[in-house]
Formats: C-alpha cells, sequence, structure tokens
C-alpha cells in the first residue's frame, strides 16, 4: 500500500485537464505510441466533438521513480458545472487532487467550487500552473492568486506545458512525494466503496470500485449494503486501456468488478461492497442522493416505442447516476418520462446520447424546476410539471428554488453583467476585486430564471471570460402564473409553463408569434392563444389554405360566386371541428431557444 497514490484532476472547463492526463498516460508508458491520441480517457464521440469531459475515467499507471515501483490511480473529471456530480464522486475514492488552472486565463468559478469538495474530503491538494507555453501567459499574476486562494508556499506551485509535455515528470514526483499513501487495514472486514459503472451488453453491469478496508479475491460471496442483493465476484480486476484480471486486491486498490448483474436497480453508485460472511456493518460515508435542478419530460416520437425508451433510460443511468426518471403521462404526447436533469448542458447531451448510443428519437417538453405549493388547505404538493398545479381557487401561493450564484469576469464586463442579472430578477450579495481588473460578484436570484438560456448569454456579453457556479439556496415565494398555449381553443400541455407574473404577456406574445411560423396551414383558421387561467394575453392565427371555387363563375350574378363560398364556409366550419392540429417537433424545440 505504501507505493500506491490515488488522485483525480480538477480544473474548469477547457483549462487542459484531458491534454495533461494524456502526458501522464505518455510518460509512464500506459499507452503505446499506437494507441496515442489526443484525449485517450475521453471515449464517447461527443467529449471529442465538443472538447468537454462528460463522464470521470478511471486508469491505472506504473511509474519506476528513485528504485521504486509505484502503482498511480488517476481518475479524470469533468470540468463543467452541470457534471460536479461526477466530479464529487471521484474525489471520494482520492487521497490526492491536481488542481489545474490556466495560466492565460486564471481561477475561475467551477476552479473554486471543485477545490471546495476537494477540501471538504481533506485531499491533498497540487497546484499546477497549466499552458505557460502561450504568448498571452500571465504565470506570475496566476500565481498570486493560487496562493492567496489556498494559502500555499510560491515553491509548491508547478508551472506546466501540458501541450508540449514541460514540466509534466515534476507533477509525477509531487504525486508521490506529496500526496498520502491510501489508509486502510487489509486484514479488516472488506469495505469497498462503488464510485461509477457501465453497462455492458455481454457481461452485464460492470462496477467500479475503490477498496477501503480488507481484501476481495476472484469468486468471494459478496453482497453490496444498500439493496442488500449478494453475488459471486466472477472477475475483478484494474482499470488499464484495457481491463486486466486480478487475483487478488487489497485495501487502497481501484479496480473494477462483474458479478453478471442484469439490472440496473442493483447498483447504486456510493454503495458499499461487503463479504457475506465476514461483513462489515457499517457503509462508507460521504455520498448523498443527487439532487436534480432542471425537470423536463422525454417522450418517443412513436409511442410503440415506450418500453424500449424505458430501457434506454436506465442503461444511461448506469453510466451517469446524476439522471433521475420516473413515467408520466400527457394528452397532447402520450406516454413518457419525467427526467431530472442537473442543468441545460446535461439535458442537451442526455437527448443526444438517447439518439446516438440507443437510435431514439424522443420529444423534450419545456424544461421548468421544481416549485412548492401551498394549499389554502395547508397541504405542501411538490410540482415538477405546470400540469400538475391545484386548481387557482385552492391555490394559496407558490415558493420557488433560490440560488446564489457566483460569477467571476473581467471588470470591463461588469456592468452588462450586472444588468442581465438584474433582468433575471437577480439581487446583487456581494463584490469582490480579486485583482486590480477580475471581479467576483455575488447575486441572488431564482432557479427558474437561468434554466434557459442564462449561460449562453452570459458568455456572448462576456466574450466568453465570464465563469459562472451556482448553488441551491432555499425556497422564496413568487408570483408564478401558470401560462397556457391553447390551438383552437384546446389546450396543449407540453407547452405550458410557470413563469413570473411580470415576464408572461412579453413570452406568450413570442411563444404565439413563433408557433405561428411553425405550423403548417391546414384547410381551416387555427387560433394560437396564451393564456392565463380564462384571460386570454396573445393571439396569432395560421390563416387556412383556400381553393378558388369561384374560378369557374366568371359573368352572371353575384349570388352564384356568394353561395359557393357560403358552401365552402360550412365545410371549413366543419372540418374545424373534426380536424386536429399536428405540432412538428421543430415547433417544441424553438421554444426552447426563444430569445
Amino acid at each position: 500500500m505504501k507505493n500506491t497514490r490515488n488522485f483525480c484532476i480538477i480544473a474548469h472547463i477547457d483549462h487542459g485537464k484531458s491534454t495533461l492526463a494524456d502526458r501522464l498516460l505518455q510518460i509512464t508508458n500506459t499507452i503505446s505510441e499506437r494507441d496515442q491520441k489526443e484525449q485517450v480517457l475521453d471515449s464517447m464521440d461527443l467529449e471529442r466533438e465538443r472538447g468537454i469531459t462528460i463522464k470521470s475515467h478511471a486508469i491505472q499507471m506504473e511509474y519506476h521513480f528513485e528504485g521504486q515501483d509505484y502503482v498511480l490511480n488517476l481518475i479524470d473529471t469533468p470540468g463543467h458545472v452541470d457534471f460536479s456530480y461526477e466530479v464529487s464522486r471521484s474525489i471520494a475514492a482520492c487521497e490526492g487532487a491536481l488542481l489545474i488552472i490556466d495560466s492565460t486565463q486564471g481561477i475561475q468559478a467551477q476552479t473554486i467550487s471543485n477545490l471546495y469538495l476537494a477540501l471538504n474530503h481533506d485531499l491533498e491538494i497540487i497546484p499546477v500552473l497549466n499552458k505557460i507555453d502561450m504568448d498571452s501567459a500571465m504565470p506570475d499574476e496566476v500565481e498570486d492568486q493560487i496562493i492567496d486562494l489556498i494559502g500555499c508556499a510560491r515553491t509548491d506551485v508547478l508551472r506546466v506545458s501540458a501541450k508540449t509535455g514541460f514540466g509534466v515528470d515534476t507533477v509525477l514526483e509531487a504525486i508521490i512525494h506529496r500526496v498520502p499513501a491510501p489508509k486502510g487495514d487489509p486484514n479488516a472486514p472488506l469495505q469497498a466503496l462503488i464510485f461509477d459503472s457501465v453497462f455492458n451488453s455481454f457481461r452485464g453491469i460492470i462496477a467500479y470500485f475503490r477498496i477501503m478496508n480488507g481484501t476481495l479475491s476472484k469468486g468471494d460471496h459478496v453482497k453490496f449494503v444498500a439493496t442488500d442483493k449478494e453475488y459471486h465476484a466472477d472477475e475483478i480486476g484494474v482499470l488499464r486501456l484495457k481491463q486486466i484480471q486480478k487475483q487478488k486486491m487489497s485495501a487502497g486498490d481501484v479496480g473494477y468488478i462483474i458479478s453478471g448483474i442484469k439490472t440496473s436497480k442493483e447498483v447504486k453508485v456510493g454503495d458499499t461492497i461487503t463479504h457475506v460472511q465476514n461483513a462489515s456493518h457499517i457503509a462508507i460515508e460521504g455520498f448523498e442522493n443527487v439532487k436534480p435542478m432542471v425537470f423536463a419530460g422525454i417522450y418517443p416520437v412513436d409511442a410503440d416505442d415506450y418500453e424500449e425508451l424505458r430501457s434506454s433510460i436506465e442503461k444511461l443511468q448506469l453510466n451517469d447516476a446524476s439522471l433521475v426518471f420516473e413515467p408520466e403521462s400527457s394528452a397532447a404526447l402520450g406516454f413518457g418520462f419525467r427526467c431530472g436533469f442537473l442543468g441545460l448542458l446535461h439535458m442537451e447531451i442526455i437527448q443526444e446520447r438517447l439518439d446516438r448510443e440507443f437510435d431514439m428519437d424522443v420529444i423534450t417538453t419545456m424544461p421548468n424546476v421544481q416549485f412548492k405549493a401551498y394549499t389554502t388547505a395547508g397541504d405542501i404538493i411538490e410540482v415538477h410539471n405546470p400540469s400538475g398545479l391545484p386548481d387557482a381557487s385552492k391555490l394559496d401561493f407558490i415558493e420557488e428554488p433560490y440560488i446564489i450564484s457566483q460569477i467571476i469576469t473581467k471588470s470591463e464586463y461588469l456592468g452588462n453583467i450586472m444588468t442581465l442579472c438584474i433582468e433575471k430578477r437577480g439581487v446583487l450579495k456581494n463584490q469582490v476585486y480579486l485583482t486590480s481588473d477580475r471581479v467576483e460578484v455575488t447575486f441572488e436570484m431564482p432557479l427558474s430564471e437561468i434554466v434557459f438560456d442564462f449561460y449562453d448569454k452570459l458568455k456572448s456579453i462576456s466574450r466568453g471570460y465570464a465563469s459562472f457556479d451556482y448553488h441551491i439556496e432555499g425556497y422564496q415565494r413568487a408570483n408564478l402564473v401558470k401560462l397556457d398555449i391553447l390551438l383552437n381553443s384546446e389546450p396543449v400541455d407540453a407547452l405550458s409553463t410557470l413563469i413570473h407574473r411580470d415576464n408572461a404577456y412579453v413570452f406568450g406574445r413570442k411563444m404565439c408569434e413563433k408557433l405561428r411560423e411553425l405550423i403548417p396551414r391546414q384547410q381551416f383558421d387555427i387560433a394560437i392563444q396564451a393564456s392565463i387561467g380564462s384571460k386570454i394575453i396573445a393571439r396569432e392565427t395560421v390563416k387556412a389554405l383556400r381553393k378558388d371555387v369561384t374560378a369557374k363563375c366568371y359573368g352572371g350574378d353575384i349570388s352564384r360566386k356568394r353561395k359557393l363560398l357560403e358552401k365552402q364556409k360550412k365545410g371549413k366550419k366543419r372540418m374545424r371541428q373534426v380536424g386536429n392540429v399536428e405540432i412538428p417537433q421543430t415547433a417544441f424545440l424553438a421554444v426552447l431557444k426563444l430569445d
């Protein structure tokens, strides 16, 4: 155990984590020249295309240093605010963390929040200043920021360039000298923490674990504490680029277990593995259940694909434990699922993965957050979907979730960012200048306001320099109304939304205008209306396609033309009663992107 080191890499998005991980694998000869490529650990096409890490990945390296052989277990983590749950799980399985900071951008909001996650688990932090080969690098200024943030000595900060490989050997040296070896008793009852799982269509579910205490051998009879299910360890081993089987693993090791598990509900990330005979009765602490921030309905385009969609989402959930879902039905869309996501990027990624990995065509409804509705009878109802709101006569008031958001930006963009936050009903709580031209502002704002397009707008007005991080603070009373969209007086529940009364009129107008462009013309007029309760606040009409029935009446009396037009009018009226309006998928998606 004394020659084992478990560490993870934490950083803000695009600060060079994956590149540094590539270099570490190269220097330790874990990866051959032939297998070498950019972002080795990012296994999804989606991660490569977007240049972001979505999943945390574990890999083992061997390094010969000062006459001794060391085993280094690296867990690479995502950097985007929506995937902070992945980061928290990786941190729980480690003793140390490399904190990577881009020397051209300095410390960003997500860097700070990931750092606090690591400090809460008492990890040894090794600050690494990356991209120092760039012309725009400011190593001395950023080093001062790091020293202010962590309170470390100037000599503790490592200067590297992951792209060129400069200084990467000093990182390995620092890991060996500064990260503590794992503690744990190999002879104690087995306690192993599951920090991730993946689905393999041939082998069933593969769980990744880190042994805290005890020893695990191939063929052992084990049980999972949270689900109380028992299995035989058919295969155990360590994770290199490929899985390598082992006969025995003990405290401090990171690896995988295959035990023929078929159903996803039996593996809970954060669960403890122990032996059936000499069982440990204490589960490992430090894992909380994930709290989704954004809810949306996912429905199959073809109603017959419902069961297939269920199994696809279950398999995705194995690979992404922060996804939660429950069945629901809608009058317009049939049967589907109400899913909880950590944010909008997370929602977009799940949709994309359903399409690519499982070939599922889905419709996604308007994203919204969880509200609390208080009835006149004194009950509290959790509302994930506007259709679940109690009747207006029984409703006393609604509370919505509020967040504390921290934004770090260059001072020249401060005015625009303040305007944006105040438009989104934000209240300024604090403003601190980190350096002469970098400022941190703290706002309290409703979560529902940032769900749509806040992040995109923030990036565009700050030219990509502002970074954003948030945490839920609690619920506050709000003046919200339910905005319904009616097509020919029929409400479309998939388009209804809960919105602040002040914004309802503008939003309703825009929705109606957008739908008028997107709904194809029929043989009859289609009225598109936005309403709050029984009050119509906006209306647009899609005009009917008309056939020229009077073409054959040239000359003659006007009454002949009128008779034909009246006859057509009756037909149109009858058609309108029986005709139904199909809403194209593009209409649902366009509503999400309303400016």
